[in-house]
């Protein structure tokens, strides 16, 4: 084929996986690639800490496999917020400054997660601007969603994480 190279990537499994995700759903195959270039893989035990709330943040989190369950200390106690499932994502804040976590995340059965760290994503904003504009708005909209979310009575929010 003489314009092969015109030809978008196929999709790995994997890169399927993160296409799923509302964070990274706008991206091109090859975008796409790009940005799983420059994540981490990390895989947890049921029951394992991810981060604990009052950590400094240094990296967003996708849901690739398994389950994750995010909790706060309310007055004194532990309570679940919510519990993750394949395709979302948490510690989003954290890719646009490094403040401490307030709530803990911790693998709720065998997990795999992708990391996105903020230095990785800083470098993608200056060397890609297309893709760092599709992140942040994708970044944008879901921290919009919480914040309308949290602006329900009786709802404890669960962002900023």
């Amino acid at each position: 084929m003489i314009f092969g190279f015109l030809k978008s990537p196929t999709l790995s499994p994997r890169l399927h996986r993160l296409r799923e995700t509302a964070l990274l759903n706008t991206l091109t195959p090859l975008e796409l690639k790009i940005v799983d270039g420059l994540m981490h893989e990390r895989r947890y035990l049921a029951g394992e800490i991810i981060f604990d709330e009052g950590e400094e943040g240094q990296a967003l989190y996708l849901v690739t496999a398994g389950h994750v369950q995010i909790s706060r200390t309310i007055n004194g106690a532990p309570e679940i917020l919510t519990e993750l499932s394949p395709g979302a994502f948490f510690g989003d804040l954290a890719l646009l400054d490094n403040s401490p976590r307030n709530a803990q995340a911790r693998a709720w059965d065998n997990c795999e997660l992708a990391v996105f760290f903020r230095a990785d994503f800083m470098g993608l904003m200056e060397t890609d601007a297309v893709i760092g504009y599709k992140i942040s708005l994708a970044l944008a909209r879901h921290i919009a969603s919480m914040l309308r979310e949290a602006m329900n009575p009786g709802r404890p929010p669960v962002g900023a994480l």
